[in-house]
């Protein structure tokens, strides 16, 4: 059964994977994006493009009508894919910047979840998918601003989960380690960073873009009725294994 889906950040690496994914699919896919050069070229494929900021009201009730009207009234699901990283020790982190990974993370998600909710609430329910990072629920050298913001997605998931399990509305996440986009790319600069980065992962390996957005595809789509409150962890291993 095909439905509307709803991809919130939709210039990133992993977003444009999955949006290809859904529309392989059969599905109706609608974004919102900042970046237009990274999702002008959607349109061929039938994908319904927003230009927009995730932390403007009316740029999100713009995306959700849309969606919405290719989808008879209803969205199937919807995925938040905007994100940042910035890797400093607190002593060293300004104030403003530290909240400015929670605007675009954290506050950005819920403002999501809060406008998302309202429209499936009407509709009869519906799957949301955020994203977290390994750096949510591991200890990493100079991550406090994106753990702090990571973290909180991950606890707003489970309120939410629970908030909505009566009402039909599935709430999930996903927490990928370090991967080959174009965000990781900030983090893997040189041979050495990127060795440092792989010698902590039990596979040995960086995740791929497609990995995760397949991921997220599942949960869209394909996860049980019954599964909710999750945090599903892309991360080779290196949250829960030692080796």
């Amino acid at each position: 059964m095909t439905g509307s889906y709803l991809i919130i950040g939709g210039s990133s690496d992993i977003a444009l994977d999955l949006i290809n994914q859904l529309c392989e699919a059969g599905h109706t896919v609608t974004t919102l994006a900042r970046d237009a050069s990274r999702v002008e070229p959607l349109k061929a494929i039938g994908v319904n493009v927003v230009i927009g900021d995730g932390l403007v009201d009316a740029d999100l009730a713009t995306a959700i009508e849309v969606a919405k009207e290719h989808g008879n009234g209803s969205i199937a699901g919807a995925a938040h894919l905007i994100g940042s990283i910035l890797l400093k020790p607190p002593h060293a982190l300004k104030v403003e910047d530290f909240q400015s990974v929670i605007q675009t993370n954290l506050v950005s998600a819920f403002l999501s979840l809060s406008m998302i909710s309202k429209s499936m609430l009407r509709s009869g329910g519906g799957r949301l998918v955020f994203t977290s990072s390994v750096a949510g629920s591991l200890g990493l050298v100079n991550h406090e601003a994106i753990a702090a913001a990571k973290g909180g997605i991950e606890a707003m998931v489970r309120s939410a989960a629970a908030t909505y399990a009566q009402r039909k509305i599935r709430v999930n996440a996903v927490a990928p380690g370090l991967t080959e986009t174009r965000l990781g790319a900030t983090v893997l600069k040189s041979d050495a960073m990127r060795e440092a980065a792989v010698s902590m992962i039990p596979m040995r390996r960086i995740n791929e873009a497609n990995e995760v957005a397949s991921a997220i595809f599942w949960l869209l789509t394909g996860a049980p009725d019954n599964f909710t409150g999750q945090v599903l962890n892309l991360d080779g291993g290196m949250a829960n294994v030692r080796n």
